[in-house]
């Protein structure tokens, strides 16, 4: 089998599959609702967007904390949140400075001077969405509905045993049963984007479910805010499973999608930040379910979307942990439970994709840890060493290809002689590569080396959709390695390498129309592939054509020695 034939029909199908992904329709640039470095204090609004169940059957718990059988459709609506003055109360943490809403006692946003926003000239990155908040809580039972998010909640500051700040809120309201008393608590955690939530009412019955609303979007802060705004999505963890992503737009708009549980944790994102749940990971309640539905579309592209957290109340109580931060994946691998899987790879492909894309972040993490170097070179050390590494498997699936030539003649003879008798020619052929040293199987081989950086690439492709670490890293002329090489250097410089290599793999080979024509084919393939690509992938595989030069050329020169002495 023709290698480079084979590598095409495999990168083929690798293009026809990212093309839909990497050059979908341009959507417009965000608009921030509100200004984009403060938040109302003191201001009454008018109208808060929720997602109040349309229909709750609730007909009980059982033992394991099931969500009620007879599911909600939880929708977003409307709805009116009575006129009282709204207070904001601010916490500091040396990590991040989260302000809280006394109405509905949730955060508003979690403030990341670590982080600077890309698309301001000064300032850190402010998770949030407009003035809406965070997170949204409401109480269902058999009889009622309870709007925790429309309640006015004083509040208290105090200090855990370990030193950890702690906020309380407090707020009192009726329901059909009598009066409840609300009270939400967060404890953060000084050195993790951390805080223990605990939901504690009084005046509840025992089968009740506290539902949270993850955030409905986000306010982007990038400087290629399209690109954000394609990565906004929700994602579960199963307990039992591999974590699950929704993107916006997979939603068509007011269509539903219910995650059953038990679920791990559950998380909104957009490219780097994200807003999760998770159940704690000693002695915590599994969470029940997640309800998404689907958000308004501009230009097919959805800006909104809702999903809503259900957990069972016990005893009235809830807790659970809330994430809050960058998508830095040491510290996701840290929380535990998985939780470095909120950005799942790959889509179908992703049983695949993700262990591969976890070992390659885990190689470049350790190299930048123990090289101490800019993003930039550690890619071109990372691209030359897979060539090194693969140089033996190279050069012993070359030299295959070079005896694979020298018993073409003799084979094709073979064919010829013994055409009406089938059996009679397998048993020569057999003769023939065993005379060899070789095998049916031997220009297989040739396959392999080739393909072997195929998952590198893919899973790099991936990782430079999330990973925090390479956003707004520059590296000579690229501003940024996490976006697309402004000039289009990398891209070309590319194909013109990859061009180069074919054409050196070809001098003295038997004359080939196929392989004259993916001589040229690929490189154009690979360099519409990478125009709109991660500037640092580009790199990447620019190294790696180049890397690849010299191997290329002792081998044809090596061929061109077995031919004059043939």
């Amino acid at each position: 089998m023709e290698r480079r034939f084979f590598l095409a029909l495999v990168l083929t199908g690798v293009v026809v599959v990212l093309t839909p992904r990497l050059f979908p329709a341009p959507p417009k640039a965000i608009t921030a609702s509100v200004d984009s470095t403060t938040v109302a204090v003191g201001s009454t609004p008018a109208t808060t967007t929720t997602g109040a169940p349309a229909a709750v059957q609730a007909t009980g718990a059982n033992s394991a904390g099931a969500a009620p059988r007879s599911a909600a459709t939880i929708g977003a609506t409307a709805q009116t949140v009575p006129a009282v003055p709204a207070e904001t109360l601010t916490v500091e943490t040396p990590l991040a400075r989260t302000a809280y809403g006394s109405i509905g006692a949730a955060p508003l946003y979690v403030q990341v001077d670590s982080y600077p926003a890309l698309n301001a000239p000064t300032g850190g990155v402010r998770i949030k969405h407009g003035t809406q908040a965070l997170l949204r809580y409401r109480v269902i039972s058999a009889t009622d509905t309870i709007r925790l998010d429309a309640l006015n909640f004083s509040a208290q500051r105090g200090t855990a045993t370990n030193g950890d700040p702690t906020v309380t809120f407090t707020g009192t309201t009726t329901s059909t049963s009598g009066p409840v008393t609300a009270t939400i608590s967060y404890t953060m955690s000084r050195d993790t984007y951390v805080s223990t939530t605990a939901v504690r009412l009084t005046g509840v019955p025992e089968s009740a479910f506290l539902l949270v609303d993850l955030p409905r979007g986000f306010d982007s802060q990038e400087a290629d805010s399209a690109g954000d705004l394609r990565a906004l999505s929700y994602a579960v963890k199963p307990v039992n499973k591999s974590a699950k992503g929704t993107l916006f737009t997979k939603l068509d708009e007011g269509e539903t999608k219910l995650e059953s549980g038990p679920l791990t944790w559950a998380v909104a994102k957009d490219k780097y930040f994200l807003v999760g749940l998770l159940t704690p990971e000693k002695g915590g309640t599994p969470f029940s379910e997640v309800n998404m539905v689907g958000g308004p579309r501009e230009k097919k592209q959805a800006r909104l979307g809702q999903a809503t957290v259900v957990m069972p109340l016990k005893a009235g109580a809830a807790t659970f942990e809330l994430f809050a931060g960058p998508q830095s994946w040491e510290r996701l691998r840290k929380m535990g439970r998985e939780f470095e899987t909120a950005n799942p790879y790959g889509g179908f492909m992703q049983p695949v994709v993700q262990p591969f894309s976890t070992i390659v972040m885990r190689i470049l993490l350790w190299m930048k840890k123990v090289l101490g170097l800019n993003y930039g070179w550690v890619l071109v050390i990372f691209g030359v060493t897979i060539r090194i590494v693969l140089w033996p498997l190279n050069a012993s699936a070359m030299r295959a290809s070079l005896r694979m030539q020298r018993l073409q003649p003799e084979l094709t003879a073979v064919q010829a002689k013994y055409k009406s008798d089938p059996q009679k020619q397998q048993a020569e052929i057999m003769r023939i590569y065993k005379d060899h040293g070789m095998s049916p199987l031997s220009p297989l081989s040739g396959c392999v080396p080739a393909l072997i950086p195929m998952p590198v690439l893919m899973s790099l492709f991936f990782v430079f959709q999330n990973t925090i670490e390479f956003r707004g890293v520059s590296f000579l002329w690229l501003h940024d390695i996490s976006l697309h090489d402004p000039l289009y250097i990398l891209p070309l410089l590319m194909g013109i390498s990859m061009y180069v290599l074919s054409w050196i793999g070809l001098r003295n080979m038997p004359d080939n129309p196929q392989a004259k024509m993916m001589s040229w084919m690929m490189p154009l393939m690979f360099t519409f592939f990478l125009l709109q690509s991660a500037a640092g992938l580009s790199l990447y595989y620019t190294v790696q054509q180049i890397a690849a030069l010299p191997q290329q050329w002792l081998i044809a020169n090596e061929r061109a020695k077995a031919k004059a002495t043939g």
